[in-house]
């Protein structure tokens, strides 16, 4: 596994932070509760953080006939 030493992460630790961050929107946590450090793991906890507040954001999508005529 591709490991970046003088940085400290790896691929699946960037995953991790993902999901961690999508999950924390997902609950409600705020974006500045970030548990980690070093800049490239917390844009990867960001990232999930801002794709789950977007999609709980979006209307819910409804599938009836009334809802597609424009």
């Amino acid at each position: 596994m591709a490991r970046d030493i003088k940085l400290g992460w790896d691929v699946e630790s960037l995953n991790k932070a993902y999901r961690q961050g999508y999950m924390a929107a997902s609950m409600g946590m705020e974006k500045a509760r970030c548990p980690y450090r070093g800049e490239v793991v917390i844009a990867a906890w960001e990232a999930g953080w801002e794709d789950a507040d977007a999609t709980r954001e979006q209307p819910a999508q409804t599938d009836d006939l009334f809802s597609r005529i424009a």
